[in-house]
C-alpha cells in the first residue's frame, strides 16, 4: 500500500506542474489562436507532456490497485483503494485531454502537406515532402494509440471503482458487526440532501436507459403488442386471480371429498392463485417493455430481478390471505378470531408492497453502482419499515385480544407455539429498531430479511404440510371412493389403508422439513432464487455437501428399497421353509422352529450389512463398526451373548427338545418352543415360563421324557396289623392289573415297606407308557383301591390319640374335705 501512494504521490508531483502550466497558459494559448499566429509559435508554447512515461505508469498503478483489491475485506483499505481508483481515472483523462492538442496540431500540418499522390496521376513530390508526411502519420498513430490507452484506462479505473463499490456493498451484507452510523445522525440521511457528481451520472445514465427502453416498446409495429401485454397483465391481475380463486374455491366444494382436505385445498388454492397472478403480471409488464433485441443488458437484468422479486411478494401477500382468509372465516386454517383477522388484513400487502419497492431500490442502486452512502440509506430505510411492520402487528394483536377480552367475548386459545412465534416477532422487531439506532445498519437489515424469509418458509411449509397429510388421509380413507378403490383393489384391511395415509404423510413431513432446512441454512430472502433453491435441493438430493459423511440421499433411498425387498424375500423365503420344505424332512417341530429362528437372524443381519453398504459405507468402515459392537457386547451384552451360544448348543446337541417334560429349578413343564436367546417352558396350569438358555447349560435339568421313558406309579398305604397282609396284596395287584394304563410288563407288584408300632406299609408300583399319565393314572387307582377296600372292609391304619384324663386328682380332692 505504502508504495502503491507512493507512486501515486509521484504521479502527481509529476503531473501538476503540467496542469499548473496549461492554467496560466492558457489566456496566451486563446490570445495566439485569436490572433492567427504561426504554428510552430504555438507548439512552443504548448506544454509537452511525455505520454510515454506516464501511461506506463498509470497502467501498472491500475494492475496493482486490482491484485490488492482481489484479496482485500477490510473496509477501510477498500476505501482507499476506490478512490486511488477515482483518483487514476480522472489523471488519465485530464493526460488523454492534454493529447488531443497535439494530435488537432498533426491533422493541421497533415492537411497542410496533403495526401500523397497516386502512383497513375503522373504527379511526384519531393523526398523531403514524403519523409515529413511519413514521420507526421507515424507520430499521430503513435499519439492515436497513447489518447486510446489513456481512455482504457480511464474505462478500467472507473469499472473497477464500481466492482469495489459492489464488493463492499455485498460485504456490507455479511458483516453484520459494522457500525455505518445511527439513522438518527445526519451522515445516514445525507444520501436526501446531497448526491455525489458520480452518483448523480450513474442515475441519470441508467434512467436514460430505461427510458430509451420503454420509448423502444412504443415505437411503430411494436405498441399494438405493448397495449395487449398491458392489458393482459391488468386482467390477470383482477379477473384472473378472483375468478380462478372462485374456480378452486366451486372444485373444493364440490369436487373433494368431505372432510379437512377442503379447507387445507382451498387456502393452498389462495395462495397460489395470489402468487400466479403477480408473477404473471410482471412478467406481462417485461414483456411489455423489455422484449426487443435492442434493450441493455443492465436493463434487462434489472427487470430479471423484479420478476424474481415478484414471486416473494406474491408469497408475502398469497400467504397473508390465505393464513387470515377473511372473505371465508369458516374456512379458516389456523385458530384465529374473526376480529383479529380483520385486524390484520392490511398488513400482508403492506408488506408486500414495501419488500417489493426497496428491493426494487436495492436491486437500481447494484445496476447503477451507486456509492456504498447510498446503499447503507436505502438497507437502513428498508430495515426501519419492515421493523417498525413486524412490531405493529404484535402490538395490534395484543391489542385486539385484550379489547375482546374486556368486552367479555374473550379471544381463542392459543398455542404455545404461537405464542413463542409472536414472542420472537416482536423480539426481533425491537432489535431492528435498536440496531438501527445504534448504527448497525447491516445487523437490522440482515435481521428483518431473515423475519420475511422466516416467515415464506414457514408459513409455506404450514399449508403445504396440512395440505399433504389431508390428502394422504383422504386418498386411503374408506369413506372416499379413491380408498375403497384401493381396498378392493389389493384386498387388504382398512388398518392397512391407514397405516398407509401415516405413513405417506409422515414421509410427506419429512421431505418438506428437509427442503425448509435447506433453505434456511443455504438460503436468504434477498439473493436466493426460487430456481436457485431447487438447484439447491438437487445438489444435495446427490450428496453435495455431504462428501465428508460420505452420505448420499439418493443411495439413501435406494438403500431403504433394498431394505424392503429384501425383508419380502426374506419372509417368503422363510415361509416357504416353515410351510413347504422342512415339514417334508425327518426334523422334528422344534427342530424346524429354531432353525427358521437361526436363519431368519442370519438373514436380518445380511440385509442390515447390504443396505448400509448401498448407502455408501465401506466394508472397512464395517469392520470397525463390527468390532467397536464386539467390544460393546463383550462389556455390556454378556448374559445375552452367553444365551444366544446356549441357545445353538441347544439345538446341535438337543439335551432337550420341544415337547420335553423337563424340571429346572423347581420348575416343571413341557418345553413348547426353543428360540436362540431363551426357551418357553408350559406348566401343567397352562401358564409358560421364560427361561434363559444358558440356564439349560450351566444348571442340572430333570428331562422326564428323554428317550422315551416309562412311567411309575407307585402308592404306599398304611394298614393296620390285625388285617390279612396276602388279601390286601391280592386285592391291590387285581386293582393295578384291571387298570387300563398300567402296563402288563413289567408286571405290578406290592413290596412290604415296614413295620411299626403304628401299622404294616405297603407300596405298591406299576409302570404307564409316559411320565404324562402318571397324574391321571394314581388318581384312578386311588378311587379304585378305597372303593375295593370299603367293600372289603378293611380300614387304613389311623395315628393314635393320647387322652389325658384326670379324674383320679379329682376324686383324691373329694376325699381330703373333711366331713359334716
Amino acid at each position: 500500500m505504502r508504495w502503491n501512494l507512493t507512486l501515486m504521490f509521484t504521479f502527481r508531483s509529476l503531473f501538476a506542474p503540467f496542469l499548473l502550466m496549461l492554467v496560466l497558459l492558457a489566456p496566451a494559448i486563446s490570445q495566439a489562436a485569436d490572433s492567427n499566429a504561426a504554428a510552430p509559435q504555438a507548439d512552443d508554447a504548448a506544454p509537452k507532456v511525455n505520454a510515454s512515461v506516464e501511461l506506463p505508469k498509470m497502467q501498472k498503478i491500475l494492475d496493482k490497485i486490482k491484485s490488492q483489491v482481489s484479496g482485500e475485506n477490510n473496509e477501510s483499505k477498500l476505501s482507499q483503494l476506490n478512490e486511488m481508483a477515482l483518483e487514476l481515472s480522472g489523471n488519465a483523462d485530464t493526460l488523454g485531454q492534454a493529447l488531443v492538442p497535439q494530435r488537432q496540431q498533426l491533422d493541421a500540418q497533415l492537411a497542410v502537406l496533403g495526401p500523397a499522390p497516386k502512383p497513375d496521376s503522373g504527379m511526384t513530390e519531393t523526398l523531403e515532402v514524403a519523409r515529413k508526411r511519413s514521420s507526421l502519420e507515424n507520430q499521430k498513430a503513435k499519439l492515436d494509440d497513447q489518447i486510446k490507452q489513456a481512455e482504457g484506462i480511464k474505462n478500467g479505473a472507473l469499472m473497477l471503482s464500481s466492482q469495489i463499490v459492489n464488493l463492499r456493498r455485498d460485504q456490507l451484507k455479511s458483516q453484520l458487526a459494522l457500525n455505518s452510523g445511527s439513522i438518527l445522525g445526519p451522515r445516514f440521511w445525507a444520501p436526501l440532501v446531497s448526491t455525489q457528481d458520480l452518483d448523480g451520472e450513474k442515475i441519470s445514465d441508467f434512467l436514460s436507459e430505461l427510458q430509451d427502453t420503454a420509448a423502444l416498446s412504443w415505437e411503430p409495429g411494436w405498441r399494438f403488442g405493448t397495449i395487449g401485454w398491458l392489458i393482459a397483465a391488468m386482467l390477470v391481475m383482477t379477473l384472473g386471480r378472483r375468478y380462478g380463486e372462485e374456480f378452486l374455491a366451486w372444485v373444493s366444494i364440490h369436487k373433494m371429498p368431505k372432510g379437512r382436505l377442503r379447507r387445507s385445498f382451498l387456502a393452498s388454492a389462495i395462495a397460489l392463485t395470489t402468487l400466479a397472478a403477480v408473477v404473471l403480471t410482471f412478467n406481462f409488464f417485461a414483456l411489455a417493455f423489455a422484449r426487443r433485441d435492442e434493450v441493455s443488458s443492465d436493463v434487462q437484468d434489472f427487470i430479471m430481478r423484479l420478476v424474481q422479486l415478484s414471486v416473494y411478494c406474491g408469497l408475502i401477500a398469497g400467504l397473508g390471505r390465505a393464513f387470515l382468509s377473511t372473505r371465508r372465516p369458516s374456512w379458516r386454517l389456523p385458530a384465529i378470531s374473526n376480529e383479529v383477522a380483520l385486524a390484520l388484513k392490511p398488513f400482508p400487502p403492506i408488506t408486500a408492497a414495501l419488500v417489493f419497492i426497496f428491493q426494487t431500490v436495492e436491486s437500481f442502486n447494484y445496476s447503477v453502482g451507486s456509492s456504498l452512502n447510498t446503499t447503507i440509506f436505502a438497507n437502513g430505510l428498508t430495515a426501519l419499515l419492515i421493523g417498525s411492520t413486524g412490531l405493529a402487528i404484535s402490538m395490534r394483536t395484543n391489542r385486539v385480544r385484550r379489547r375482546m377480552a374486556q368486552k367479555g367475548n374473550p379471544p381463542e386459545a392459543r398455542s404455545t407455539l404461537v405464542g413463542l412465534i409472536q414472542m420472537g416477532l416482536t423480539l426481533t422487531a425491537l432489535a431492528i429498531l435498536i440496531s438501527l439506532v445504534i448504527g448497525y445498519v447491516s445487523l437490522a437489515r440482515f435481521l428483518s430479511y431473515e423475519v420475511i424469509w422466516c416467515g415464506i418458509l414457514f408459513g409455506s411449509f404450514y399449508f403445504l404440510s396440512q395440505l399433504v397429510t389431508d390428502g394422504c388421509d383422504s386418498l386411503f380413507s374408506t369413506q372416499t371412493s379413491s380408498g375403497r378403490r384401493i381396498q378392493s383393489s389389493l384386498n387388504i384391511d382398512e388398518r392397512h389403508l391407514q397405516q398407509a395415509a401415516t405413513l405417506l404423510g409422515a414421509l410427506g413431513k419429512t421431505l418438506l422439513v428437509g427442503i425448509v432446512a435447506l433453505a434456511l441454512l443455504n438460503g436468504t430472502f434477498a439473493s436466493t432464487t426460487p430456481i436457485g433453491l431447487i438447484q439447491k435441493v438437487i445438489e444435495f438430493w446427490g450428496g453435495k455437501g455431504l462428501e465428508s459423511l460420505n452420505i448420499v440421499p439418493a443411495h439413501m433411498v435406494n438403500a431403504i428399497l433394498c431394505l424392503v425387498v429384501g425383508i419380502y424375500v426374506l419372509r417368503a423365503v422363510r415361509r416357504w421353509l416353515d410351510k413347504e420344505f422342512l415339514p417334508k424332512t425327518t426334523m422334528d417341530a422344534g427342530m424346524r422352529v429354531s432353525l427358521v429362528t437361526l436363519l431368519s437372524n442370519i438373514g436380518y443381519v445380511l440385509i442390515i450389512l447390504l443396505t448400509l453398504s448401498i448407502m455408501g459405507l465401506q466394508w472397512n468402515k464395517l469392520a470397525w463398526i463390527v468390532s467397536a459392537l464386539s467390544v460393546g457386547i463383550g462389556f455390556g451384552l454378556q448374559e445375552i451373548v452367553k444365551n444366544f451360544i446356549s441357545g445353538l448348543i441347544l439345538l446341535t446337541e438337543r439335551p432337550v427338545k420341544v415337547g420335553d417334560l423337563v424340571s429346572i429349578s423347581g420348575i416343571e413343564g413341557d418345553i413348547r418352543r426353543i428360540n436362540v436367546r431363551a426357551t418357553e417352558i408350559q406348566l401343567s396350569d397352562k401358564s409358560t415360563v421364560i427361561v434363559p438358555n444358558s440356564q439349560f447349560i450351566s444348571q442340572n435339568v430333570r428331562n422326564a421324557t428323554m428317550g422315551n421313558a416309562q412311567g411309575v406309579v407307585t402308592i404306599q398305604l398304611t394298614f393296620p396289623l390285625d388285617i390279612d397282609p396276602v388279601r390286601v396284596e391280592e386285592l391291590l395287584l387285581e386293582v393295578y392289573q384291571e387298570n387300563e394304563r398300567i402296563l402288563e410288563q413289567p408286571e405290578p407288584y406290592v413290596r412290604f415297606k415296614d413295620l411299626t408300632p403304628g401299622g404294616i406299609l405297603l407300596s405298591v408300583t406299576g409302570n404307564v407308557a409316559s411320565q404324562r399319565q402318571i397324574s391321571s393314572a394314581k388318581s384312578d387307582l386311588l378311587f379304585d383301591i378305597l372303593t375295593r377296600l370299603r367293600k372289603e372292609g378293611i380300614v387304613l391304619s389311623t395315628p393314635q390319640t393320647m387322652i389325658i384324663e384326670r379324674r383320679a386328682q379329682a376324686a383324691l380332692t373329694d376325699d381330703s374335705q373333711p366331713l359334716a
